[in-house]
Order: C-alpha cells, then sequence, then structure tokens
C-alpha cells in the first residue's frame, strides 16, 4: 500500500475487509497477518480497482 498516493476512499476495505482495512489516519492499510495474500484473484481485484492505484502486488 502506497500511502503517498493512497486518498482514504476506502474502496479496498469495501471490496476486501478481509485484507484491507482504514487505518487510524483514514488511509488504507492492509490487515496484519494478510501481507502476502497477492497471488489471491479477489486481492488483484481489489488492486486493480483502487481509484488511485495506491495498492501494488
Amino acid at each position: 500500500m502506497n500511502r503517498e498516493l493512497c486518498y482514504g476512499s476506502g474502496e479496498c476495505a469495501f471490496r476486501l475487509p478481509s485484507v484491507f482495512t482504514t487505518a487510524d489516519d483514514g488511509f488504507g492499510a492492509v490487515v496484519p497477518g494478510c501481507e502476502d495474500t497477492g497471488d489471491d484473484p479477489e486481492v488483484r481485484d481489489a488492486a486493480e480497482r483502487c481509484p488511485s492505484q495506491a495498492i501494488s502486488l
């Protein structure tokens, strides 16, 4: 998750709350323990749909 690109839309957390969350500062974050889920098709879909393109796999 690139904090410089993220503007806190929450799209990732809305699409896949088991992997993404909204941090206390309002920006997107990866749920602890889910850092290595980039091969999951649902994670790839959420990354592709990030409006700020802040998620890289």
